[in-house]
């Protein structure tokens, strides 16, 4: 026809989305020293630190990390287990008393409990992709109420536990889990008597922890090993 071209237009061919390499978005956050002055501004990574929040992977999370710190030695006796019982109490007819086998019976004083606890493990595993998707969406919790501070190093001299109450009350903090990239011996012993703060490295992060505490301080060269870790 007239005005009009036979060949159809080609459309571009479009990878399938699980194969598109998307531009990972960034936002910055402000770095602060231990006087509270800023420093420097960082980009943080925003599938990291700005996920989807989902309160049941939270439930989920922290029943699972609860359950795995039962020790679960609770146990009681049945009558398999009492002492005693060898031989019948009476023979089995003529007494005028109900006819009984055994002493260790659970309707006895002193015999076996009947259905009672037994030492068993209460632990529960989340799959290897809730695990990942609740620990990010704590940490994007954190940075969504403003809790989550930056900080550029923890610099001490010794065991003062008194330093690390001044740093964090320049913060208005009183309740906090900080997270280091490596061992910081002075911090973590300085801080393990202040109640409400608890010192953890960023091999130990957890959901629970992250949960527990009113703030999240992270150290700088934390942030990168977070993102180092999650960011594939």
């Amino acid at each position: 026809m007239d005005g009009f071209s036979s060949e159809a237009p080609q459309r571009r061919r479009e990878l399938p989305k699980h194969l598109r390499k998307e531009r990972d978005e960034m936002s910055t956050l402000a770095v602060y020293d231990i006087s509270h002055q800023k420093v420097r501004e960082i980009e943080l990574n925003d599938r990291i630190f700005d996920a989807k929040v989902n309160p049941s992977l939270f439930h989920d999370s922290v029943r699972s990390h609860l359950a795995s710190r039962r020790k679960g030695t609770a146990a009681t006796k049945n009558r398999a287990l009492v002492r005693g019982g060898g031989a019948k109490p009476w023979k089995q007819k003529g007494t005028g008393r109900a006819r009984a086998g055994t002493r260790r019976s659970p309707l006895w004083r002193g015999g076996g409990t009947t259905f009672g606890p037994m030492p068993r493990d209460y632990s529960f595993s989340l799959s290897k992709k809730a695990r990942r998707a609740t620990l990010l969406a704590a940490l994007s919790l954190k940075r969504q109420e403003e809790k989550l501070i930056l900080l550029d190093g923890f610099p001490l001299e010794g065991f003062k536990t008194r330093q690390v109450l001044e740093i964090l009350k320049r913060f208005q903090v009183e309740n906090a889990l900080i997270v280091t990239d490596a061992q910081h011996v002075f911090l973590e012993r300085s801080a393990r008597n202040i109640p409400g703060i608890e010192v953890l490295r960023y091999e130990s992060l957890n959901v629970y922890d992250i949960l527990n505490h009113k703030h999240l301080i992270l150290l700088s060269p934390a942030v990168e090993k977070i993102e180092g870790v999650f960011a594939s």
